[in-house]
């Protein structure tokens, strides 16, 4: 083929095409078993940009199937990201051919965004030499859930298309366990309670979220440990993974997460919020075994923690 002066070939998109046996399933729902390498959110995108055309008609997620339907997906191909390899130190707790958990450090992004294009988590597993699931997005290849930069804890991490798309589904249907320690600002009451309010993009602050009457539905529980001199640890099991959903949820309530200054303020005790994700638990993509981690409280909370246990609550200390 001749090429003009200063142009070059251009790769032509791949495209699937699949014939529908049985009517009534709707097109999402159809892809995702179709697409079994592709993870949900990834077919999402697809119809949402237009890739996914019904008998040459561009069409919405929800759309019935009808027998004999010609459904056709197009696989733009991926820019270049240029994610950075970095060696950085991360704690790997497990890793097989199909995941790896990590215990990240407080002060890592989990991935590279605007004001922090490295230094993240992914680069530091692609400095290992790991291969990660695509299925996550160019930029977050791998990533199933996140934390936020200051908090440390566990995190699972797909290798695979299909380890991403078992763990976004058990994600979604709330069948991963997640316990935070945390702890909060004054006394919390009761001791046992859930925090069930919306959350959503604060209007008037782009880095903050706030309780929205039109957000997203968010849920958190949690269980108290230990009562302190003007301070409450608590186990917290948030059931959905909203945005800041437990620094946003306690600081609604007039508790908020010691040392988190975004939504409460600095404090003495600790250089970050007081918020570690110390047990994840789910199924294995493969296996389907039940997996479950721990992690200890890292340095610098255990020393604020401990500072805290020289003073009790004048009511004493109370236990699980």
């Amino acid at each position: 083929m001749l090429l003009s002066k200063g142009t070059a070939e251009r790769p032509v998109p791949e495209t699937k095409v699949f014939t529908v046996a049985q009517s009534g399933e709707r097109l999402d729902r159809y892809l995702v078993a179709a697409l079994s390498e592709q993870s949900r959110s990834r077919v999402q995108r697809l119809i949402r940009d237009g890739r996914v055309r019904v008998n040459s008609r561009a069409v919405k997620p929800g759309l019935i199937l009808e027998a004999g339907d010609h459904v056709s997906v197009e696989f733009p191909e991926e820019a270049p990201t240029g994610l950075a390899a970095e060696r950085l130190p991360v704690p790997v707790l497990y890793e097989d051919e199909d995941i790896l958990v990590v215990d990240k450090p407080a002060g890592m992004p989990v991935h590279p965004a605007p004001g922090h294009p490295g230094h993240t988590l992914v680069n530091a597993l692609l400095g290992r030499g790991l291969v990660l699931a695509e299925a996550g997005g160019p930029e977050r290849p791998g990533i199933v859930h996140r934390l936020d930069k200051d908090t440390s804890g566990l995190m699972v991490v797909a290798k695979t298309p299909q380890a991403h798309q078992s763990l976004s589904q058990q994600l979604q249907e709330r069948s991963v366990t997640k316990r935070y320690l945390a702890v909060v600002s004054g006394r919390l009451e009761p001791p046992e309670g859930a925090i069930d309010a919306p959350v959503g993009r604060d209007p008037g602050h782009r880095e903050r979220m706030a309780i929205r009457q039109h957000g997203r539905p968010s849920y958190t529980r949690y269980h108290v440990l230990s009562y302190f001199d003007g301070h409450t640890l608590a186990e917290v099991a948030p059931e959905t993974g909203r945005t800041h959903q437990i620094r946003v949820h306690f600081a609604a309530i007039g508790h908020p997460v010691l040392g988190d200054s975004l939504y409460g303020r600095p404090s003495a005790l600790v250089d970050r919020q007081f918020l570690h994700a110390s047990r994840l638990g789910f199924k294995h993509p493969r296996t389907q075994e039940y997996m479950e981690f721990e992690s200890p409280l890292p340095h610098d909370l255990s020393e604020a923690l401990a500072k805290l246990e020289r003073k009790p609550a004048a009511g004493g200390k109370k236990e699980q």
